[in-house]
């Protein structure tokens, strides 16, 4: 099996509307159980610990268990694969928008 690229792992996990919600949640808080984001998910725990596993194979969580609980909090490198595409495609939207001011300069001084 052909292993995901990083951003490809970011991206699958982020599309979810459900598992945004649940990331953003812990982006939120310095750490969250796992039942406190059941009580605001609106889905099941299993439905919850599934969107987690996600986050945490994607490199966008990292958990503590403790006891009974495991607690998760954000892993901010995990959106570097992300920031590094948007910052490419940054910089060819600006080179474009150069291009078009340029353009729009000489139509009308």
């Amino acid at each position: 099996m052909i292993e995901a690229a990083p951003i490809d792992a970011v991206m699958r996990a982020l599309a979810d509307p459900t598992r945004r919600a649940v990331y953003e949640r812990i982006v939120r808080s310095e750490e969250i159980s796992v039942g406190e984001l059941t009580r605001g998910a609106g889905v099941s725990q299993g439905a919850v610990s599934q969107h987690l596993k996600s986050l945490r194979t994607a490199g966008l969580v990292v958990e503590r268990p403790e006891g009974r609980n495991v607690y998760y909090r954000a892993q901010p490198d995990g959106l570097t694969p992300l920031v590094d595409w948007m910052t490419h495609y940054g910089v060819f939207w600006r080179e474009r928008f150069a291009d078009l001011r340029a353009l729009l300069q000489e139509i009308d001084p």
